[in-house]
C-alpha cells in the first residue's frame, strides 16, 4: 500500500484478493484437497483480517465523522460480518474435517458477500475517501501495516 493510495482502491484489491483465494478452494477441492485447504487458510485469514481491519479502524472514523453508529451502514455490516464469519467457521470445519462437501455453506457465503462487499464499496469506501483528510488516510494505512505485523494465519491444524 501507497501513502497516495485510496481506502477505496486498497480494500477493493483486497476483496479481489479474497475473492480470487476463495475460487481457487472450490477449484479444488476435488482434485487437491492439500492446496485447497492451503487456498482456504488463506482465505479464511485474509476474510477475518479484512474484517477486524473494517470494524477496528474503519467503523469507528467512519462513525465519528458521520455521528451514524447504531442506525447506520456500519452497523449493518456489523451484522453481516456476524454472518459471515458464522458461515466461515462453518466451512472451517468441514475443511479441517477433511470433508469437501462445503457446497451449501460456500453458497450461503458468497450470497451475503456478494451484498456485502456492494455495500463496502458502493458506501463506506468511497465516504472514507471523501471525509479523510491525507493525514488520517496515512493514520489508517499505519494502522493496517501494523496489524499485518501483529497477525499470523493460524487455521486448519495448519498452524
Amino acid at each position: 500500500m501507497t501513502q497516495t493510495e485510496k481506502i477505496s482502491t486498497f480494500f477493493e484489491k483486497d476483496h479481489s484478493r479474497l475473492d480470487s483465494l476463495f475460487k481457487q478452494f472450490q477449484a479444488n477441492k476435488s482434485s487437491d484437497f492439500a492446496l485447497a485447504k492451503n487456498c482456504f487458510k488463506e482465505f479464511m485469514f485474509g476474510l477475518k483480517r479484512h474484517i477486524v481491519w473494517e470494524e477496528e479502524i474503519l467503523f469507528p472514523i467512519f462513525e465519528e465523522k458521520t455521528s451514524m453508529k447504531d442506525s447506520g451502514p456500519t452497523a449493518v455490516m456489523r451484522f453481516e460480518h456476524d454472518l459471515i464469519k458464522r458461515e466461515l467457521d462453518g466451512i472451517h470445519k468441514k475443511v479441517k474435517a477433511g470433508h469437501i462437501n462445503t457446497e451449501n455453506e460456500e453458497a450461503s457465503l458468497l450470497e451475503i458477500l456478494v451484498q456485502h462487499n456492494c455495500k463496502e464499496e458502493g458506501i463506506l469506501y468511497p465516504a472514507m475517501d471523501q471525509l479523510l483528510t491525507p493525514p488520517e488516510v496515512n493514520m489508517v494505512f499505519e494502522k493496517i501495516e501494523k496489524n499485518l505485523a501483529e497477525q499470523q494465519p493460524a487455521c486448519c491444524d495448519l498452524h
